[in-house]
């Protein structure tokens, strides 16, 4: 088959587009010929090297997938060829206490598509059956399949469940362009909260209002965001922030959250060892929360949003699988808003 790969850690040239074998289906597995799959900063995080991850080169990138059942497990008797599928990215051993009470991205084995195994970078891909999900075709495309994924249950449990959002609320979500982020802002208003999105340029700002955001701050003109914030909620502060963002963000989100407020965070794009004066933190009496991926429940409940029509999958453009190595750029570069999505013809 053809996939995009890489052999080894290192920037977008390491990619290559070639041929490999195909993934053997499992006794409790199903073979996808993929349609699209989704890229997320999660690839590039791979491709450079993850301290501490131990990859099987060559290595198969793309946590979002949306395709075709090809072939089906011994053991698979619930769903048949043919059927039209997005998939669940995480997994976990099925085993432990977190995985049977319900809370998979608890377990200390818990894995993602793209990152610990193989992923949909490729024409065909092998996934666990119970990780599949079929999508209404005639409501949804594939490209719009599989960018939902991996930002809709993100964004669904950082709100949500571990944010705790609430109508009336104020919620401010950082980088307004990233692929969570624009999921982010829809979830929040259609939870009836007050969204402040932050955001680098005229055009995001355009399309960040067009979303939903009540407010949306350019932290290019006004740098010091957080005064904004303090400014735009009478000077309580927001109740809470979503900051995906780590090192450049995380001093002025301690600045911006409200006494007794929230702050979750679900990423580290520009580096993860940030520095916290602990006085804000008890004296403010801050909840700083984490949030990973989301449970199978989470993500159920997450795709029948998308699938009504409650949350559109935000599509900045597409690129062909051949050219995964010019997406990867294009990614890195930050000019998107919303999701990159790769495109697959697979024979």
């Amino acid at each position: 088959m053809k996939a995009a790969y890489f052999t080894g850690a290192g920037g977008p040239e390491v990619i290559e587009y070639g041929d490999l074998p195909e993934p053997i289906v499992g006794k409790n597995e199903v073979k996808i010929k993929i349609y699209a799959s989704g890229l997320n900063h999660l690839d590039i995080f791979v491709r450079n090297g993850i301290p501490g991850l131990k990859l099987s080169y060559p290595h198969v990138g793309g946590s979002d997938m949306a395709g075709e059942i090809v072939e089906i497990g011994d053991n698979i008797t619930d769903i048949s060829v043919g059927t039209k599928v997005l998939v669940n990215p995480g997994f976990g051993c099925g085993k432990c206490k977190a995985c049977i009470s319900g809370e998979e991205s608890l377990c200390k084995r818990f894995a993602l598509y793209g990152e610990h195994v193989w992923g949909g970078m490729a024409e065909y891909a092998v996934v666990r059956a119970d990780k599949v999900l079929p999508y209404p075709e005639k409501k949804i495309t594939p490209i719009e399949a599989a960018a939902a994924p991996l930002v809709t249950l993100t964004a669904y449990r950082e709100l949500y469940t571990q944010g705790n959002l609430r109508p009336g609320q104020t919620v401010v979500i950082l980088g307004a362009g990233s692929g969570v982020s624009t999921v982010g802002i829809q979830l929040a208003k259609l939870a009836g909260a007050k969204v402040i999105a932050t955001t680098s340029s005229k055009e995001k700002e355009k399309k960040a209002y067009e979303l939903g955001a009540d407010y949306v701050i350019n932290y290019v003109d006004t740098p010091n965001w957080d005064k904004e914030v303090y400014n735009l909620t009478n000077k309580q502060g927001a109740e809470l922030i979503v900051d995906n963002v780590g090192v450049a963000t995380w001093k002025k989100s301690l600045r911006a959250v409200s006494k007794g407020g929230r702050i979750v965070t679900v990423g580290a794009t520009t580096g993860s060892m940030v520095e916290t004066d602990i006085r804000m933190v008890f004296w403010k009496q801050i909840h700083i929360i984490g949030s990973t991926m989301s449970s199978q429940r989470e993500f159920l409940e997450a795709m029948q949003l998308v699938f009504e029509g409650k949350i559109k999958p935000v599509i900045d453009r597409t690129f062909p699988l051949e050219k995964l190595r010019e997406a990867h750029k294009y990614l890195e570069a930050g000019k998107q808003f919303g999701k990159v999505v790769i495109t697959v013809k697979a024979k």
